[in-house]
């Protein structure tokens, strides 16, 4: 379908052909097609609300990444906040700002893929806007999830002597970004962390569940600056080791020729790996998620984050971590 097709669509044309795609949900009392969507609220449940902008230029150029995966990552690295406090995502809301050469197939396509992955965590779309941008392509998705009143895990909450935990690898987007930056072909499995990262909602409700967090985020930018903010949040220290950082076989490779690759590990955003602090030293032994798990360092009494080499020694990184307003 051409662009002139997506004229004769028009704006609600197209706002139904989403909302045919999108359904509904138990929850949704009123969903897309009125001024607001209605959600039924049970009362033992804390309401997580989130939202997050996505700019062609600044964070993708889509001479890298397909529609249908622009439209993964762009509920994923959503859905991923409500993991990040151990929530149960509910609703998405999708703003769209489209600019005049993307047709309607391309606009399905990152539908589909929105929808797609949304669906993997049971989550509904429950509406949004869409208007046409005179500039770059631009998406806004507001995320509703819920959690069990007190349960909640949050930033503030870390204390000296707690263990830091991450899930997954660390760096594998960041290298992927290096590399596509660099016109060369990022490893395949690389480049898919970058363009369809994964939400760890199911880690993230087992942790709240159990109370096992007393601090945690989503790694979006950087472990050091992440890590930074839960340290702010509860007036605390912390040490990181190093050779403990966690990596993926592809990344060990690339770093065979680089040493200095272990900055992106440090520093590298939207790995959207789940980073707490836990009082128990030993979550990497328990069944069926210790697998997931490794432990990082150590949260200290004394102000600062230190990073400790093998041999005792301060490690000083080279880059920080993303920041939207610093170049």
């Amino acid at each position: 379908m051409t662009n002139n097709e997506l004229q004769k669509l028009g704006e609600f044309g197209l706002i139904r052909r989403i909302q045919q795609q999108a359904g509904t949900a138990d929850h949704l009392v009123k969903g897309i097609g009125d001024d607001c969507a209605i959600q039924r609220q049970e009362s033992d449940w804390d309401l997580l609300t989130s939202t997050d902008l996505l700019i062609e230029g600044v964070h993708f150029n889509r001479q890298w990444i397909g529609m249908e995966e622009l439209g993964h990552k762009s509920a994923a690295v959503n859905i991923s906040d409500i993991a990040a406090m151990g929530g149960r995502p509910k609703s998405l809301f999708l703003g769209v700002a489209s600019p005049a050469e993307i047709s309607v197939v391309e606009l399905e396509q990152f539908t589909k893929g929105f929808l797609a992955e949304a669906e993997k965590y049971g989550v509904t779309l429950a509406g949004g806007d869409t208007s046409r941008s005179l500039g770059p392509l631009m998406i806004s998705v507001t995320v509703q999830g819920e959690i069990e009143v007190g349960k909640a895990i949050c930033r503030d909450g870390a204390r000296p002597g707690d263990a830091i935990y991450v899930s997954g690898t660390l760096g594998d987007s960041a290298l992927a970004l290096t590399e596509l930056m660099a016109c060369r072909q990022p490893d395949k499995y690389l480049l898919s962390r970058h363009n369809t990262p994964s939400a760890r909602v199911s880690l993230g409700r087992l942790l709240a569940d159990q109370q096992l967090a007393t601090a945690m985020l989503d790694v979006s930018d950087g472990v050091l600056s992440d890590l930074g903010h839960i340290l702010t949040a509860s007036a605390v220290g912390a040490e990181l080791i190093l050779t403990a950082l966690p990596l993926s076989e592809p990344f060990r490779n690339a770093m065979q020729k680089d040493a200095q690759l272990i900055d992106l590990a440090l520093t590298g955003g939207e790995d959207y790996e789940l980073l707490f602090t836990s009082a128990d030293q030993n979550l990497s032994d328990m069944a069926g998620v210790g697998s997931e798990l490794t432990k990082i360092g150590t949260v200290q009494q004394r102000p600062g984050l230190r990073i400790i080499n093998a041999d005792g020694s301060l490690y000083q990184c080279s880059r920080g971590g993303f920041d939207h307003f610093s170049r």
